[in-house]
């Protein structure tokens, strides 16, 4: 059950990397975040830890529905083109996730994780997760694209924090969660502010502006 659940993780990180428009890059990030959501429960429920079951809880509420939200409800507001502006194309970005997909094997093979365990399994996805958010950050130019980025890089940080330790401290899990919330809100604000300013989110057009 949690080799397929890591499958289906995997498989949503490139739905996003094959994403051309904003609705489908934010509907793939939430099925991201609700094979998270399982894979924190099944943990809970074999290590019997009441607070992976809340960590699961805040996944489901902030990650699923709350976050995903929020970004629908900030890109419709400021009417921004729903394309994302490629600086790779589709095909090619998902080659590049392969890529890093067989070079997150290597590394985990590296750091002494069993092949072909569920562990090694596990750190592979999160590696994974891990590179492909910040292949999001730089391959597309809107500046949504780096908000989904920041979070996608964040849950892969989060699976390789509990699949190696066995979950991280509640406290810890708590404030990692409320920083991620208020750094997506204050992110939103600041592309509000800039697109009313600009008039548009698209990063290759700010970057002429310097100088």
């Amino acid at each position: 059950m949690q080799g397929i659940i890591l499958f289906l993780l995997l498989a949503s990180t490139y739905l996003m990397i094959i994403a051309k428009r904003m609705p489908a890059l934010i509907r793939s990030f939430r099925y991201q975040s609700l094979f998270l959501f399982l894979a924190t429960l099944l943990a809970a429920f074999h290590e019997k830890q009441i607070e992976l079951y809340l960590v699961a809880m805040m996944i489901i509420f902030l990650k699923v529905f709350l976050i995903p939200y929020f970004l629908n409800v900030t890109a419709k507001r400021i009417k921004v083109d729903e394309n994302l502006g490629l600086f790779v194309n589709p095909q090619l970005s998902l080659v590049f996730a392969l890529i890093f997909t067989y070079c997150s094997w290597v590394l985990s093979v590296n750091l002494g994780f069993g092949q072909g365990s569920l562990q090694s399994m596990a750190v592979t996805v999160a590696f994974s997760l891990i590179f492909n958010g910040a292949f999001l950050m730089i391959s597309r130019m809107k500046a949504f694209t780096q908000v989904v980025g920041i979070l996608v890089m964040e849950n892969g940080i989060f699976l390789f924090a509990s699949s190696v330790s066995g979950g991280m401290p509640f406290f810890a899990e708590i404030a990692v969660f409320f920083d991620v919330f208020v750094s997506v809100v204050i992110m939103g604000v600041f592309v509000f502010r800039i697109n009313k300013l600009f008039t548009h989110i698209d990063v290759n057009k700010l970057s002429r502006l310097k100088g």
